[in-house]
């Protein structure tokens, strides 16, 4: 008698018998058909993205013309309008500068106070007053032989030190105030006002007592009547600088005798 295979494996003690399924039924093939190609012109465009935009400065640093060739009435209307710069978005009013148009002496200081602004006149207040006592112990006044103005024509902010790009903004209009009124000297009143015409900025202490020129006129350095009334033993420096300038005037005044 013949046995079937699974009969023998019985026989054999070899189970339990592990009997393959039928492979399951492969599932349905899905057709993938490739998508009919989209005319160019029916593609709805990309939106454009524009780039962006650049900062625009507000301010140029700059005067808004040249000024080069400015009489004083243009020059008054260009200060007064003056945007080169921050500080006109605080001001009251630019402060150009007082006095003889046809000077021998040009004061120049730092920049215009809350009292300045408020006047339109430089150095009015207490530092003002004690200007005008110097100037008279020198036999001269504000607007007799004397002209009076700053580096900048716009108060700084509760009166700071103005910042380098304020004093090139308003450099074209101090050089254009000397061009047009041709001092025989000028006075320098504080650091600031070496750095606008001299552009050095050594200790004012290495400064005084030296002559220097600016387009061929003398230049003498002394510190800033503010500065006096906070340091008062300064004051006697200050009347030797003084001093030492009306001797240049003379020394321009008098002519040299021949050999």
């Amino acid at each position: 008698m013949s046995l079937s295979r699974e009969q023998m494996l019985v026989e054999m003690g070899v189970t339990p018998i592990w009997v393959l399924r039928e492979t399951e039924a492969a599932a349905p093939t899905v057709e993938i058909r490739e998508a009919a190609p989209v005319e160019a012109e029916s593609r709805p465009a990309a939106p454009e993205i524009a780039p962006p935009a650049k900062p625009v400065a507000d301010f140029a640093l700059r005067p808004m013309t040249s000024v080069d060739t400015l009489d004083w009435p243009e020059l008054g209307a260009q200060v007064a309008e003056c945007r080169a710069c921050p500080l006109c978005e605080q001001r009251k009013q630019a402060v150009l500068g007082v006095g003889d148009l046809n000077p021998d002496w040009l004061f120049i200081g730092e920049g215009p106070g809350s009292e300045e602004d408020a006047r339109g006149e430089p150095f009015v207040g207490q530092a003002g007053k004690l200007l005008d006592n110097m100037l008279a112990s020198l036999d001269i006044a504000r607007g007799n032989r004397v002209y009076i103005a700053n580096a900048v024509k716009c108060r700084p902010p509760a009166n700071r030190t103005p910042e380098a790009a304020e004093l090139a903004a308003c450099g074209p209009y101090l050089e254009r105030q000397i061009a047009l009124l041709k001092p025989k000297i000028i006075v320098l009143l504080g650091k600031v006002a070496v750095h606008a015409v001299l552009h050095d900025d050594k200790a004012l202490a290495a400064l005084r007592g030296k002559r220097y020129e600016y387009a061929g006129i003398p230049v003498v350095v002394t510190y800033h009547p503010a500065y006096l009334l906070r340091n008062l033993p300064d004051k006697a420096k200050a009347w030797e600088d003084l001093l030492f300038a009306r001797r240049l005037l003379r020394e321009l005044a008098t002519p040299e005798l021949p050999f």
